[in-house]
């Protein structure tokens, strides 16, 4: 039993479930620092939720990239970095059976929607819905927002990741929105979406090659890398924007030190540059993240109790 489920957390990318903690921990930190409601059992049962939206995210993923060959490419690439789990072009499983497994756990998270949307209201379904569609058609047919390089698959990461997370985890605590939520959702949201960004780095030739337009694919190895820059200084400017209206306290801009990993990584990468170079920047993306996230969600604890 151990090692099986070892095996589908390897599968799933579980490793990167930090990125989808932060966001639902600032929107019930939200509702503590905002409203003093905090209600643990809820907050479990979202985070369970989440994760395993996530989880389905992250396999969905590998499933359609393999059945449209673009793992596979990634692999034969020279220089390339292969991102995915290796799970299917390893043949480690079928893919029935991990087919199965993807879906088992977009049912759980919708399991978990459904108990919150009874509980709490309606419009915690539709959220849930929501989320699960964008995760789906990012990278499976007609639509494929990822596929498109035309920004569709980064504004889908940052409401997937950011704002749908956050708006409704508050949610969940309080029973009704609140538009500092979405002010809330965005220093988080757009450094999640350059983890997602950024990793296209190290595996854009054989996106290319495949038929992946990703924005990276598109622009450019050096346009795409100042893009990567202007990301986060964006993110990174809607910290101060936060606390002016409201969502966030004034001692919230220590979160603005997160950026530091991400400036290192830069600082070490040219204009063009071997796909292992981004090996690193796609760390640092993580770091930046949950830094990040780590700062605003003790600015927003710190403001409830006190």
């Amino acid at each position: 039993m151990k090692h099986t489920i070892s095996f589908w957390l390897e599968a799933a990318r579980a490793s990167f479930l930090s990125v989808m903690l932060m966001p639902v921990l600032l929107g019930t930190l939200g509702a503590f620092a905002w409203n003093g409601v905090l209600e643990p059992l809820w907050f479990v049962i979202t985070l369970i939720g989440a994760f395993s939206a996530h989880l389905f995210s992250n396999m969905v993923n590998d499933l359609w990239d393999y059945r449209n060959g673009v793992d596979t490419k990634a692999q034969d690439t020279a220089n390339d970095v292969s991102t995915n789990s290796g799970m299917l072009t390893g043949g480690r499983v079928s893919e029935e059976t991990f087919a199965f497994v993807t879906w088992a756990f977009l049912a759980l998270a919708l399991l978990c929607g459904v108990i919150l949307s009874i509980a709490k209201g309606w419009p915690l379904l539709m959220l849930a819905a929501a989320g699960g569609l964008l995760a789906y058609f990012y990278v499976a047919p007609p639509f494929k927002f990822g596929y498109r390089g035309k920004g569709y698959g980064e504004v889908a990461i940052l409401l997937s990741f950011g704002v749908l997370p956050v708006m409704g985890s508050y949610y969940v605590q309080t029973g009704y929105f609140d538009v500092r939520a979405f002010f809330l959702s965005l220093p988080i949201g757009i450094l999640t979406t350059m983890v997602l960004y950024n990793h296209h780095f190290l595996h854009w030739r054989a996106d290319r090659d495949s038929g992946k337009n990703t924005l990276v694919v598109v622009l450019g190895e050096r346009k795409g890398l100042l893009l990567s820059k202007a990301f986060t200084l964006i993110a990174m400017l809607t910290i101060p924007l936060g606390i002016l209206v409201g969502a966030l306290p004034w001692y919230a801009l220590i979160a603005i030190v997160s950026a530091w990993p991400l400036v290192k990584a830069y600082n070490a990468l040219e204009d063009a540059n071997p796909s292992e170079s981004y090996g690193p920047l796609m760390g640092a993306s993580i770091k930046s993240t949950v830094l990040c996230g780590f700062f605003l969600a003790a600015a927003l604890l710190l403001q409830g109790i006190f």
